[in-house]
């Protein structure tokens, strides 16, 4: 368990559950139809989007089952998201020719207030399927972390943390954003 002191669960109302809920199911959609674009400008300029490792560890170890200090799939700021939203355009993307075709599942959406006014906690599980050619599947499943900001009538992702439930990923790439 980590001994990072966490924030007191207060619920928001329901018009901003609503309004926080259709802006994750917004963005489930832009990344199913590759609108990269669209999908980078709901990151703010300090994102922090985090994928850390999991490990196989008992319930006894005090490091748990994810590596928070150790490797990560994704460790990117919007520099870094940027060039890969770039690469995925690429016509020399040859992984993404013909293109993977993309499900994301959103559910479990609670939102709590953030530290600061305006900004959201957010918890949710994915699952996203993704298909390619003729026998090409994979399924990634796991849970977020996000803090959002509002920002005029919408919200941006300032922190993301994905916790995914494999320890061995078994698709031949990482080519999506979750």
């Amino acid at each position: 368990m980590s001994a990072v002191a966490r924030l007191p669960e207060i619920p928001v109302d329901a018009e901003t559950q609503r309004r926080i809920e259709q802006f994750l199911y917004r963005e489930a959609r832009l990344l199913d139809d590759e609108r990269w674009d669209d999908w980078l400008a709901l990151m703010a300029e300090d994102i922090h989007y985090w994928m850390p490792t999991m490990e196989n560890r008992r319930r006894a170890d005090k490091l748990g089952a994810y590596a928070l200090d150790r490797g990560a799939l994704y460790n990117d700021n919007r520099l870094d998201l940027t060039r890969r939203v770039s690469r995925f355009k690429q016509p020399s993307a040859w992984a993404e020719d013909p293109p993977t075709r993309h499900a994301h599942v959103i559910s479990g959406v609670e939102v709590y207030q953030g530290e600061r006014t305006g900004e959201y906690v957010v918890h949710s599980s994915f699952v996203n399927y993704r298909s390619r050619v003729e026998r090409d599947n994979d399924l990634l499943v796991g849970r977020r972390e996000d803090l959002l900001r509002a920002v005029g009538d919408s919200f941006q992702i300032v922190r993301r943390k994905i916790l995914m439930t494999q320890s061995v990923l078994m698709a031949k790439n990482l080519n999506t954003f979750l």
